[in-house]
């Protein structure tokens, strides 16, 4: 080729590539990530450029070819990923690689990647499926937890945002499919066999393993397909945590600020155990027929380890020294206590799912699907927790610098002595709760297609589909306050901490501003304590934590495919409509106030049955129009839904609990929750409207808009009704609720709102192969931005969206030639808020700052049957800190997770 042939085989992409440039420096420019990586089981062949030779592509920019050619196909608004070969995904867990796609943001547990929001709506927003059809979470409480889901199950993954009328309701933000392989798109047996050693450097260096396997192969004449993966991973990580959980108020020169008053050491360590198998037939015997039987089974076994040093301070006894930005920035308290937590908790964790569909293709264009569907997830988890309680003379929090929290406190939290049973105000075992949730779904469809020639419709579809998904809760409480007989705080029943203790130190990687050591009870010890003195703590159940949900939804669609143009150009798509019947029954407890001391817990005094049913119709909308051969335009129109939300914090029926008042002396506190059990779906209607440039290999540029009207989102608010249960109630001048006793009602009442919520936004992204632009082949990056509005809302009046960064950011350049690869990726999300229903440490006024977190990832392969692979995880040490009250200049929270180190290596044959 001569340099004047590569000069103008160059010229357009330069040209894409100034055009994309302006176009990402105009809206980024913050920071970046994306690991976007996607492929087939055979080599990607990238569309020709007009006069250009057809270029092929393997390895890293194979998948990523692939998943644009799938984006390009589809007539839905989706972006994707896939894996580079059989069991090599470009991430840790599924989470990871799918917050690399526009649209789509992750919450991370102890630095993990766990859940994502897709648009700016949180995690139960979105259904996830496996191959088309529902696959439950482990937890239904926590939206889909992809971290217990290991990457070698997925083949590719694909976010869609706009539904046709067959896929199921429920995806809100959109819909998540998981498509495992199919093994007769496989011409030959493949084994691949990989293992992993993984170390997280604030975890104590501790190396941990990972094993799979994986087999395909084609058998009867390669009609029969069968597939098997295993896989078993050991993980552990550490993060520790500084925020404040409780605010108070006070008036100070005739202002009111905000006033520290329960700041807390948190430190967590975790250590996981995970197995997942999955497998496949596929039979096709003939070109009429094809039968397929899928099965995964994921399970999570995890425990924790959690260090707390809770300082209760007493709000009569605080003193703000220094006051700006409405709050006090240096608080001194004195005479408090100090509760030295040390808890364990046991999590099991397990999600699985068996499909089996047949298809059957006719003469004349007719097609008929069958498929039926089972999953269930489940989750236990049991606390227990010691906690020992002491009083400390005086301490001082100065969070002046928000970057840099000062404490001091005038107590050795290292010295035993600080425990002498004499000065203990609480010592107690066990602390805690159990909880089994269990989530499942039953299901069968059926579904007809006919290929026609009827002006712009090529085909017609319609088919029926029955669900039936139930949800479990069941929560108890093994406290050892529940026993009248109790020890007090310095019985002898518990070891000393002098005999038997665990050194806790190095807190926030040694921060040298704050307290980073102190001395932990041996939980150990303490658990053998009650049993040794004849002491049996009962698991009483929670009553006004437990329900039972069940839905049974029938839906029929029916849709018809576009195929036709417009103004000489080709134009397909799709319109349809789906008609859903939901008919919902809930089961919970009404229960009323303990009597006695012990109040964890509520009594049951009745049963609550709740029967709900509503229609809904959902039509949609999809046109793609192709101008050129290289550019795509785009629209999208749809109604969505997701039925109500079932959270850690849901109380389906009508609660009462009651604690006494230490002021006004002789009354209560009654917290009342007037249950969720009729709350409508969430509705939204929406648009999206985009276009998209195919320029090259592995080299493209889109750019979408989209609109949601959500109706009917729930909130929370706190409201004083004339009466409850025959007692009057009214505003006291103080604001509280109050009966003619003085009793405070705290009364919770959950609601759609009525207003009309919008969401807007734009998502952009870029795709470019450097081939042609520099004098050395393998250079490219991956990058995209998203943009997201939504109406503000106060907190407490109406619906409001949570974890929600209006921006973020992903880049990940890369270079790869036949032998080796090398890939950075950033990922930048600016800050969003939370509540407690969304993390532990979002109890009051929680804004998390923006990141950026940088991910560094290498592989060498030799010959075609070995690879290796190494990576460091959170390369530049990002952590999550958060501010009070949407104010920057206040803090609320440090954390530390540290960075994890990888290496390697899979054989294939």
């Amino acid at each position: 080729m001569t340099v004047s042939q590569r000069n103008e085989q160059r010229r357009p992409t330069r040209t894409a590539l100034l055009h994309g440039t302006a176009l990402l420096v105009a809206i980024a420019g913050a920071a970046p990530a994306l690991a976007q990586t996607t492929s087939t089981a055979d080599t990607a062949q990238a569309a020709p450029e007009d006069g250009q030779n057809e270029i092929t592509v393997t390895g890293y920019r194979q998948s990523i070819a692939s998943a644009l050619a799938t984006k390009r196909k589809d007539i839905r608004v989706s972006d994707g990923i896939s894996a580079e070969d059989i069991g090599k995904f470009p991430a840790q867990n599924i989470t990871e690689s799918i917050q690399r796609i526009s649209g789509v943001q992750m919450q991370n547990i102890n630095g993990r990647g766990a859940t994502i929001s897709i648009r700016g709506l949180g995690p139960q927003y979105a259904l996830t499926t496996v191959n088309g059809q529902t696959f439950k979470s482990a937890d239904f409480t926590d939206g889909f937890r992809y971290d217990i889901i290991q990457t070698e199950l997925a083949n590719a993954v694909q976010v869609i945002k706009s539904p046709t009328a067959d896929m199921d309701s429920g995806g809100l933000s959109g819909t998540v499919n998981i498509n495992t392989l199919k093994p007769l798109d496989y011409k030959t047996r493949k084994v691949v066999l990989s293992a992993k050693a993984q170390n997280s450097e604030y975890a104590g260096r501790a190396i941990t393993p990972k094993f799979g396997a994986s087999y395909v192969d084609q058998l009867a004449g390669g009609t029969l397909g069968v597939y098997l993966n295993l896989g078993y991973q050991k993980l552990k990580d550490r993060a520790d945590y500084l925020f404040q959980d409780r605010w108070a108020t006070q008036n100070v020169k005739g202002a009111t600020i905000a006033v520290p008053r329960r700041p807390r050491y948190r430190r967590i360590d975790r250590s996981i155990d995970q197995i997942m198998g999955s497998g496949g037939v596929q039979w096709r015997p003939n070109d009429q027929w094809e039968i397929d039987a899928n099965a995964i089974y994921a399970r999570d076994d995890t425990h924790y380890d959690v260090n707390q040093q809770v300082f209760l301070f007493n709000t009569a006894r605080l003193t703000p020294v220094s006051v700006a930005n409405g709050a006090s920035m240096v608080t001194t308290a004195t005479n408090f206590t100090l509760e030295n937590n040390r808890q364990e908790e046991t999590r099991k964790l397990s999600s699985q799912g068996y499909t089996l569909s047949a298809k059957w293709r006719g003469e004349d264009g007719w097609t008929a699907r069958a498929v039926g569907n089972y999953t269930r997830g489940h989750a236990y988890s049991r606390e227990d927790a010691a906690i020992l309680g002491v009083t400390i003379p005086s301490a001082t929090l100065d969070i002046t610098d928000p970057f840099n929290v000062k404490y001091s406190v005038a107590a050795n939290l290292t010295d035993p002595a600080l425990y002498n049973r004499s000065t203990l105000v609480r010592n107690e075992f066990p602390v805690g709760a159990t909880r089994r949730t269990t989530g499942k779904e039953i299901s069968g469809q059926g579904d007809v297609t006919k290929d026609v020639s009827l002006g712009p419709i090529s085909q017609f579809a319609a088919g029926a589909k029955y669900r039936h998904e139930s949800f479990v809760r069941d929560v108890g409480r093994h406290d050892l306050a529940s026993l009248a007989n109790r020890p007090g705080a310095t019985a002898t029943v518990f070891p000393a901490l002098s005999s038997s203790s665990y050194p806790v130190g190095g807190f926030l990687n040694g921060m040298g501003s704050i307290p980073t050591s102190w001395i932990a009870p041996d939980i150990g010890a303490y658990s053998q304590a009650p049993a040794g003195a004849g002491i049996s703590v009962p698991d009483l159940p929670a009553p006004e934590s437990s329900y039972t949900v069940d839905r049974y939804i029938p839906a029929v669609y029916a849709m018809a495919n576009i195929d036709t143009t417009l103004f000489n150009a080709p134009l397909r798509g799709n319109v349809g409509v789906r008609y859903e019947h939901t008919l919902q029954v809930v089961k919970g407890n009404i229960t009323a106030p303990r009597t006695g001391s012990y109040t964890n817990v509520t009594n049951k005094i009745g049963d609550y049955t709740s029967r709900q049913d509503y229609q809904n119709v959902l039509p949609n909308l999809n046109l793609v129009l192709e101008p050129t051969s290289k550019l795509q335009l785009r629209f999208a129109a749809a109604k969505v839904l997701v039925r109500p939300i079932l959270d850690a914090n849901t109380s389906m029926a009508q609660t009462t609990s009651s604690v006494a008042n230490t002021f006004p002396a002789g009354t209560n506190t009654v917290t009342v929750d007037l249950g969720q059990a009729g709350l409508k779906p969430l509705t939204a209607d929406q648009i999206d409207l985009g276009a998209e440039w195919y320029y090259g290999a592995a080299s493209a540029i889109s750019v979408n808009g989209f609109y949601k009207w959500v109706k009917n989102g729930t909130f929370s608010s706190l409201v004083c009704p004339p009466s409850f249960r025959g007692t009057t109630l009214s505003r006291a001048s103080s604001g509280d609720c109050v009966d003619s006793s003085g009793n405070i009602y705290n009364v919770t009442q959950t609601s759609n709102d009525p207003r009309i919520i919008r969401i807007r936004g734009v998502e952009f992204s870029w795709n470019q192969s450097l081939d042609r632009i520099l004098p050395v082949d393998g250079f490219g990056f991956m990058a995209n931005y998203t943009r997201v509005i939504p109406t503000q809302v106060a907190i407490g009046t109406g619906f409001t969206v949570r974890n929600l960064s209006k921006d973020t950011v992903n880049i990940t350049p890369y270079w790869e030639n036949r032998h080796f690869s090398l890939r950075l990726s950033a990922n930048y999300r600016s800050s969003y808020v939370q509540n407690g229903a969304d993390s532990f440490f979002a109890t009051e006024g929680h804004t998390v700052r923006g990141r950026t977190q940088f991910d560094l990832s290498a592989g060498y392969t030799p010959n075609e049957t070995l690879s290796f692979a190494a990576g460091i995880i959170n390369l530049n040490n990002s952590r999550e800190q958060a501010y009070y009250n949407n104010n920057p200049a206040i803090w609320q929270e440090t954390s530390f997770y540290g960075r994890s180190f990888y290496l390697s290596v899979s054989t294939r044959f």
